[in-house]
């Protein structure tokens, strides 16, 4: 198992946010601005590790049967850590994310990678996945809050882009917005995808016809 493509595998192919689409709902509430997309994502990334490193240890020794509530009892372990670290050292954060920092909890994407790869791959891997599903998950969260800040408030990280003449579009800070934007980076990002993808599976065509040729 080539670790780089593990990585690659959440960040890119199968990102959480622009290709599998799981994970949604928090994503759209608090990416009003650039840092709480950043805050969302660093929080998603680190119980994402944290999750996959203990249910990699404990894969042999969970029973099947409870495999589903155990996780979700890791999970929350993580996600209670978490929620207690950033409202002491970050109460600005924790106000502006608010219910969405425990909602964590029933994140599709954390479960999934529990169950999908943490419990059936070592801890080295686990790690690795954890990383690159969470670094997904921020991209995703990050270029959102971004676009949104920018066009509906002129400024990107607080700090003002625009000018005082500018005339934001505050339809963007609003959910109706954030839906449209991320339909839009959506599509982009998967044209992309598929364009490299494509380029790539003709390539290998390509060496493929002339090794068969130069046989005949």
């Amino acid at each position: 198992m080539k670790l780089s493509r593990v990585f690659f595998n959440g960040l890119i192919k199968e990102n959480p946010i622009f290709v599998q689409v799981i994970g949604m709902c928090a994503l759209l509430a608090v990416t009003t601005s650039a840092t709480n997309g950043l805050a969302m994502g660093i929080a998603v990334t680190a119980v994402t590790i944290g999750s996959n490193v203990v249910v990699s240890l404990l894969r042999k020794f969970i029973p099947d049967k409870i495999r589903i509530p155990a996780f979700i009892v890791v999970i929350a372990t993580f996600v209670t850590i978490v929620d207690m670290f950033m409202k002491a050292y970050t109460p600005s954060l924790y106000k502006a994310l608010g219910i969405f920092i425990p909602l964590i909890v029933v994140n599709c994407m954390i479960l999934g990678r529990a169950e999908a790869f943490a419990s059936k791959n070592p801890l080295i891997p686990s790690i690795v996945d954890g990383l690159g599903m969470g670094l997904g998950y921020t991209l995703a969260a990050v270029s959102l809050g971004m676009l949104r800040e920018i066009i509906g408030a002129g400024s990107l990280f607080g700090v003002q882009l625009l000018g005082m003449k500018y005339q934001p579009a505050i339809i963007f800070i609003m959910p109706a917005g954030s839906f449209i934007l991320l339909g839009i980076m959506m599509g982009i990002f998967n044209h992309i995808r598929r364009k490299k993808e494509t380029s790539k599976t003709g390539e290998k065509e390509e060496v493929l016809d002339e090794f068969i040729y130069h046989i005949d």
